[in-house]
């Protein structure tokens, strides 16, 4: 049985389809296409992919609005492939539900890298249990979700309730970027207007994490975005 993860490539330039599908089907996925956005849709119903690959610019649609559609009944994970590199474009995609987004032109590395990261994500999330796994590790930060804990390289770190909320947050969604307005929402509650306490509060979290707050290793800015928490650290 082939058990290669299905990925979706919603795309309308052909050279830009081709060249994604060589990539991934020269590193084992199984690849379906198409160039509109009514399509997508019936697609993501009918062969249930791993990961959509959705650019923006569709000739019957906006992709904005595929994702809208798809987000009512799945939480297949998307990334956003597309030209439009406006900082308002991108916090727009991931709010509506995108888990990660890439600006045309990009790397073949980057690429397979993002698609890793979201499919693992979303199988993480799927098998998720408190009792197996209440210490996430990230390099030398070990958050115990169980026993409400944070150290680093073996050294207990003193959070105050809203940075161990921030923090656990990030962690459990490593890799992936969260928007400031997503992140207060999160924290906060649905009608917050609180970007600047959490700008605040992730200054003093990487002040107690960071060996160096200027150059973080473990959160990562998004600038004009948010945030990412690093899924690996050497």
């Amino acid at each position: 049985m082939d058990n290669k993860p299905v990925i979706l490539i919603v795309e309308d330039e052909n050279g830009i389809s081709n060249f994604i599908s060589a990539i991934l089907t020269s590193n084992e996925y199984n690849v379906i296409h198409c160039k509109k956005g009514i399509d997508a849709i019936s697609m993501t119903a009918s062969y249930c992919p791993d990961l959509i690959l959705l650019d923006l610019g569709l000739p019957d649609m906006d992709g904005m609005d595929v994702m809208k559609r798809i987000r009512q009944w799945s939480d297949v994970p998307v990334i956003v492939v597309t030209a439009r590199g406006d900082e308002s474009e991108k916090v727009k995609a991931l709010d509506l539900g995108a888990d990660d987004y890439i600006t045309k032109p990009f790397g073949t590395m980057e690429l397979l890298a993002r698609i890793r990261t979201a499919i693992r994500h979303k199988r993480n999330v799927n098998i998720y249990n408190p009792l197996e796994t209440e210490k996430i590790s990230i390099g030398g930060l070990v958050v115990d979700s169980i026993k409400r804990t944070v150290a680093v390289d073996g050294e207990t770190v003193h959070l105050t309730p809203i940075e161990y909320k921030i923090l656990l947050l990030l962690v459990k969604n490593a890799g992936k970027v969260l928007t400031i307005d997503s992140i207060s929402k999160e924290i906060w509650g649905p009608y917050t207007s609180e970007q600047n306490a959490l700008r605040v509060n992730m200054a003093n979290i990487r002040r107690k994490i960071e060996a160096n707050p200027a150059e973080p290793k473990y959160i990562l800015t998004e600038v004009g975005i948010g945030y990412r928490m690093a899924e690996e650290v050497e």
